[in-house]
């Protein structure tokens, strides 16, 4: 199990997560919700031994992490077994997708760097596009190529920042089947997004983060029935804005 205990993270002196805790399990899907400046990705960064908190800990499979102001967090980093999927993509624009997912494979020296590529690349669908620069493909073909390259190493768990947010509802769909398999093979996932409708076919479990703090957490129903008015100001807000966004009975689609 991968999990932060007390996590406290400041910057330029303003405190961002205050004693934050949260557990992604193996073979499940944590999803991280809240209104921008919540801290979800500031929390995401910790868990991927990115960002160095204050204080607190974050424990894998039973190994800790510690943090401290005075050392660089953390001593120990157990990339690959913790990967990151973040929205900005980070693939290299000089290299083919196809080389952007092979690389972190060739720096380790993997044998079966083929075999890996070929069952991502089926798996992603992305065989008329995978020998394209970044620059020379969709948003959401990036996506899939990000995505591909996390999983080629093989982690057991998985963090993804809004992967959802450059893909079509096909393509989102297509993710949450994917997700279904990861989970199926034991791998943890945390993800942040607002897309709710992603959010109910592929959550085990859900976060409300608000203002740097934990506010409610539960199944999948806590985004039918909120216990607490702020997760229920929230829900309103974007019910409020699909159905603002939804075309009237004879309007276009």
């Amino acid at each position: 199990m991968l999990k932060c205990k007390d996590i406290v993270l400041a910057y330029r002196g303003k405190r961002v997560l205050n004693n934050v805790s949260v557990e992604v399990e193996p073979g499940r899907v944590t999803a991280i919700i809240g209104p921008s400046g919540a801290g979800k990705s500031s929390l995401l960064r910790c868990l991927a031994f990115i960002d160095s908190p204050a204080s607190g800990a974050v424990t894998m499979d039973g190994d800790e992490y510690l943090a401290s102001e005075s050392t660089t967090f953390p001593l120990r980093t157990p990339w690959p077994e913790v990967t990151a999927v973040f929205q900005q993509f980070f693939l290299w624009p000089h290299l083919t997708l196809r080389k952007n997912i092979s690389l972190p494979l060739e720096l380790r020296k993997v044998k079966d760097i083929e075999i890996r590529i070929t069952r991502l690349i089926d798996q992603f669908s992305m065989s008329d596009f995978v020998n394209r620069f970044p620059n020379e493909v969709s948003g959401g073909q990036r996506q899939r190529a990000a995505l591909a390259r996390a999983l080629a190493l093989e982690p057991k768990y998985l963090l993804m920042d809004e992967i959802t947010s450059a893909l079509d509802a096909v393509q989102a769909a297509a993710i949450v089947n994917h997700m279904t398999v990861l989970k199926d093979a034991g791998i943890g996932i945390l993800m942040i997004t607002h897309h709710l409708g992603f959010l109910r076919r592929a959550a085990d479990s859900i976060v409300y983060m608000q203002d740097g703090e934990i506010v409610e957490a539960g199944g999948k129903e806590i985004l039918d029935i909120p216990a607490t008015p702020e997760l229920k100001t929230f829900l309103s807000a974007f019910n409020s804005l699909e159905n603002s966004n939804t075309p009237r009975q004879g309007e276009p689609r």
